[in-house]
């Protein structure tokens, strides 16, 4: 036999509520970060992109009014013959311009990828756009294409994918159509700034993540700490209150005990009746009182805990014969299928009263003439034992709740078969230090089965 102590890593209650405080404030915080820098990428793509089109518009509408006033000068009616005339059209980041004639035929233009123009004509031909009307188009350009009679183009755009903004204006001489102006924008510089602001935003969010999260926890560990203190402090009232209990009910029990004793009760009725629900009382008091500090030395952080090899199936079978006599009262059968041998490495007193708060469990909400049958069972890594029983089961809703403090899925029925709801959460608890699991399968009016698997492998902390 080895005693050693099972030291837990903090309370995990408080520290699951720290993890999820530190995750929805950091998630709160995140949010606000992501929203505003939707909000700036969105105003700045929307202000520059509106500043472009604006540019585009007025360098369309300047030049086709150049090209109007030479029709007026030159009292021309057609724009044919017009490419022979100096007419300076040029403006910033212009990519291209293209005059047409009536007819869509060509009549002038220029660009700054001459082997372009067909591709780049194709674009604007027979486009009669409407008022306010911008077009945006990419093509691809090689790096071939930039070099025209062995020469490098200076003027080529530094980047295969070519970003462009066309819009398209008639031009009128006299009030008569006589053709139109098409004038493309080399856009390409605001979408790569784009994309720039895009990493720099991505990146300070990364980077403000980390300083969320950091913010979130000493946010959330600030909030706890009033809460980790009153529950620290309920938690010795608890385990004091309890402990100081247990004397002065040891000390009614064995006063009742000796009561019964005494001459004449035992001829008295009345005082035999007294007697019985007093001592019931107390002993279901005592029960509550070593729950409670059971629960109390859990929360305290540090467990002695026995670890010593135990034949399961023996503990198993002594379980079952002393709550045979409550079992028969209730009307319950109590069975064990195991094998014949089944080495553990365990505590001992813990794992009995695991066994015992599933046993008793199940006859307290089994039927009369129901069955309770215990399985026992081993593989490679971990050992199973699983209660089943033939009563009401428990409601899907409730399944989830049920190994919670104080919780009782049927509180009228609970009234009457007795419990605090303490039962199952003792149980975790066992099946928690032993580094195993506890579950429920359960199904309303068929019954409910608990199983729990505990590894064979202990690892203890110090």
């Amino acid at each position: 036999m080895k005693t050693k102590w099972f030291k837990k890593g903090g309370s995990d209650l408080f520290q699951k509520t720290q993890r999820r405080l530190t995750m929805q404030y950091s998630s709160l915080l995140m949010l606000f970060l992501v929203l505003f820098i939707v909000v700036v990428y969105t105003l700045l793509y929307v202000v520059i992109l509106r500043d472009q089109h604006r540019e585009l518009e007025h360098l369309t509408r300047q030049e086709t009014r150049i090209i109007s006033d030479y029709l007026a000068e030159s009292a021309r009616n057609e724009l044919q013959g017009l490419d022979s005339q100096e007419l300076v059209l040029a403006g910033v980041d212009q990519f291209f311009y293209y005059v047409t004639d009536a007819n869509g035929n060509f009549v002038m233009g220029s660009e700054t990828m001459p082997h372009m123009r067909e591709e780049l004509f194709d674009l604007v031909s027979g486009w009669m756009p409407e008022r306010n009307q911008i077009r945006e188009e990419t093509f691809k350009v090689t790096f071939d294409e930039r070099r025209i009679g062995g020469r490098e183009i200076d003027e080529a755009p530094k980047s295969d994918t070519v970003r462009l903004m066309i819009d398209g204006n008639p031009v009128f001489y006299n009030d008569q159509f006589v053709g139109m102006i098409y004038i493309g924008k080399d856009i390409s510089f605001a979408y790569q700034l784009f994309q720039w602001l895009l990493i720099v935003l991505v990146s300070l969010t990364v980077l403000f993540a980390g300083v969320a999260i950091f913010m979130s926890y000493m946010m959330s560990k600030k909030a706890m700490g009033p809460i980790s203190t009153a529950f620290h402090r309920q938690k010795e009232f608890v385990g004091d209150a309890s402990h100081e209990l247990r004397t002065p009910l040891s000390v009614m029990l064995s006063s009742i005990d000796a009561m019964e004793m005494t001459d004449g009760v035992e001829e008295d009725p009345f005082a035999q009746k007294l007697l019985r629900n007093m001592k019931s009382e107390v002993k279901r008091m005592t029960g509550l009182v070593s729950d409670l500090l059971v629960l109390a030395r859990a929360d305290s952080g540090s467990v002695e805990r026995t670890l010593e090899n135990i034949d399961v199936r023996a503990e198993a079978a002594n379980v079952i014969e002393s709550l045979t006599p409550h079992a028969e009262s209730n009307g319950v059968s109590l069975y064990l299928d195991a094998t014949e041998d089944l080495l553990v490495t365990g505590d001992r007193a813990r794992l009995k009263q695991l066994m015992y708060i599933l046993l008793d469990n199940a006859v307290k909400y089994s039927p009369d003439g129901g069955r309770v049958e215990m399985r026992l069972s081993k593989s490679d890594r971990h050992w199973t034992v699983s209660v089943s029983d033939e009563g009401i089961g428990i409601d899907p809703a409730d399944q989830s709740r049920i190994f919670d403090r104080f919780f009782r899925s049927d509180k009228s029925r609970t009234r009457t078969v007795g419990g605090h709801g303490l039962g199952l959460s003792i149980a975790k608890w066992i099946a928690g230090i032993h580094g195993g699991t506890i579950t429920v399968e359960s199904e309303l009016g068929k019954g409910s089965t608990f199983i729990v698997q505990i590894p064979n492998e202990q690892v203890v902390s110090t």
